[in-house]
């Protein structure tokens, strides 16, 4: 007999008010059945309504970031998909500035152009392509974690890339600086001060959005994917958002209010989730627009296509292996 939903669970326990109700998922959601527990007996119904939904909502976000699908090695639930003009070259220039390693290469038949790429860096991948008609170069901004900033930086430059802020020392904790490669991607270089180069949360390679409206965005993802709010930073209330973690699965999308240099740059992000055709739909009820309705793919996942209010898109994914029957 199959596992009963955590929701369900979450239901019953409030339903029979029973704060150590066996068979709770994680000790998250134990800890929401005890809250529920002890405000039970408030006296406004429309409170309590208000309250399991959002005890609901909590239980979802927290089922779906611990969920376990079967990735590739170096994958993980987010990865930046970045579409260039001049693939190869692109690849070389990640190799030369980043120590990059390619991991896989799909030419057109005619050799002319790189249909799908991956290459790795540290722990995580990034995906690429040549870009066509149908999908435009679309350039990214990324946040790369590597242990000697100074290097990286230099390197990069060696390459071709210009600076777009020189190595220094950040009030934060961190030592970066950061280019601007030959294809109009922008590279945030860090190296973090303490036990790790890389900050807890974080990976190598981690994708930075610019929207021109980022608390319209997260409202999106929220709606969309059940993304859930790590961290929120303005300098003035009622500002802009200046940086913002957002968990969507096992990973931290980072974002900032569009500004100066760091103009809104759409880009593409590869989304592995437990039920693509569920997220699909989700993500055009939030106001996303479709790029291709779920189908299943020859290279074992499921997949679907969605353009963001900020125009980035999204190619989401289930594999086929995980697919909920």
């Amino acid at each position: 007999m199959a596992e009963r939903d955590p929701i369900e669970r979450l239901n019953d326990a409030l339903e029979r008010g029973e704060p150590g109700a066996p068979g709770a998922p994680d000790e998250r959601i134990r800890a929401l059945v005890a809250l529920a527990g002890r405000l039970r007996f408030m006296p406004r119904e429309e409170f309590r309504t208000q309250l399991r939904g959002q005890l609901e909502e909590k239980a979802m976000a927290a089922t779906t970031a611990t969920a376990t699908l079967p990735l590739r090695e170096g994958f993980h639930s987010l990865t930046p998909y970045i579409i260039v003009p001049g693939a190869a070259r692109f690849i070389e220039f990640v190799k030369q500035a980043f120590g990059a390693e390619e991991k896989l290469r799909v030419p057109t038949p005619d050799g002319s152009r790189i249909m799908h790429a991956e290459v790795r860096i540290g722990d995580s991948m990034i995906e690429l392509s040549d870009g066509n008609e149908q999908y435009p170069s679309r350039p990214a901004s990324i946040h790369l974690y590597l242990p000697d900033t100074d290097a990286a930086y230099q390197r990069a430059l060696a390459a071709g890339a210009t600076s777009l802020h020189a190595v220094e020392e950040m009030p934060y904790g961190e030592r970066s600086g950061s280019v601007k490669d030959p294809f109009g991607n922008h590279w945030y270089i860090a190296t973090h001060h303490g036990g790790s180069h890389i900050p807890e949360g974080l990976r190598t390679v981690n994708s930075y959005l610019h929207p021109a409206g980022a608390d319209n965005l997260i409202e999106f993802l929220k709606r969309a994917f059940r993304a859930e709010e790590v961290e929120v930073y303005r300098e003035e209330t009622g500002g802009p958002i200046r940086h913002a973690k957002i968990r969507l699965g096992d990973t931290i999308l980072e974002m900032g209010e569009a500004h100066g240099q760091y103009g809104a740059m759409p880009t593409g992000l590869h989304y592995y989730v437990p039920d693509v055709d569920a997220a699909y739909r989700r993500a055009l009820e939030a106001g996303a627009t479709s790029i291709r309705p779920p189908a299943d793919q020859p290279y074992g996942e499921r997949g679907a296509g969605v353009t963001d209010p900020a125009g980035n898109s999204w190619f989401l994914a289930t594999p086929l292996a995980a697919r909920p029957t």
